[in-house]
């Protein structure tokens, strides 16, 4: 995800460049393949945790845990999302790149590190802080990381959606990630604030106790920390611009296209009406 999600992307998109550059040897080929395994596997494990957390999501607003604006996002932010891929950023009508042939970034195995921490800071640990909410009787805790996950599943959900489709093109598949990350730095705020200022310590508390309140404060800041970084550091820098480079270029290759066509059909009606008079 570029947030999450679309790291994740990228990375795939990484996986299906490396398979079309012609193996330089035996040793390097086999190394690919390796590499290609190990991410497709993790890109597998994703998926299920994926599944899972949209059920576990799907829990948590049923027990009133989200609040009703954060209920209300995916559906504003899925309406504007059909907008823009109907009004504003339309996908080239003889468009036919394939899902895994329209990835826009290109990964290096220092992004693949940067995947890896944002599934873990983003993913795995608020899932298990929530969980573990659960199993403490920490309601606190748990009602405020919930909208975090909350809001990570739809744009997973939406990612997904999204990336098997034409109707999308790239400006739009990035604005996915974007408004879903400017919302959840907000929520994120809301965590801080939360366990920072409106949960204290007790005085008599136990190792295991004080260790799971600081781990809480520091997983709301990380959180924070890392999705701001990824939103004014990746999102809006690197991500945005190559996907609307990518965009103009495959309009511009379209009407090319096009203008060939028509010039062609314009030089070959003359000559059929000359051989019919003929």
């Amino acid at each position: 995800m570029s947030g999450v999600s679309l790291a994740v992307s990228g990375t795939q998109g990484s996986v299906s460049e490396q398979q079309k550059v012609p193996a330089g040897g035996t040793t390097q080929a086999s190394k690919q393949r390796a590499e290609q395994a190990a991410v497709g596997g993790m890109m597998g494990s994703l998926r299920v945790i994926e599944l899972q957390l949209v059920a576990f999501i799907l829990v948590f607003s049923a027990s009133g845990l989200v609040p009703l604006l954060d209920l209300v996002f995916p559906a504003l932010a899925s309406a504007y999302i059909l907008a823009l891929s109907h009004f504003a950023f339309p996908s080239p009508p003889s468009s036919s790149a394939s899902p895994s042939g329209s990835e826009i970034f290109k990964g290096s195995r220092f992004f693949r590190m940067y995947v890896v921490v944002g599934t873990t800071v983003g993913l795995f640990l608020p899932l298990a802080y929530v969980l573990g909410g659960f199993a403490r009787g920490d309601e606190h805790a748990v009602r405020s990381a919930t909208p975090h996950l909350f809001l990570l599943s739809f744009q997973i959900l939406t990612e997904n959606i999204i990336s098997g489709l034409s109707l999308f093109s790239p400006p739009v598949r990035v604005l996915v990630p974007m408004i879903y990350t400017i919302r959840r730095i907000f929520v994120d705020i809301d965590w801080i604030h939360d366990v920072w200022l409106n949960k204290a310590l007790p005085a008599n508390a136990s190792l295991q106790d004080t260790a799971w309140y600081w781990f809480g404060k520091s997983l709301a800041v990380a959180n924070l920390a890392y999705f701001s970084i990824n939103l004014f550091g990746f999102l809006i820098p690197r991500f945005l611009p190559r996907a609307f480079e990518r965009y103009f270029q495959e309009r511009g290759e379209t009407y090319a296209k096009t203008s060939e066509d028509k010039r062609s059909a314009s030089i070959n009606k003359p000559q059929l009406s000359e051989k019919k008079i003929d």
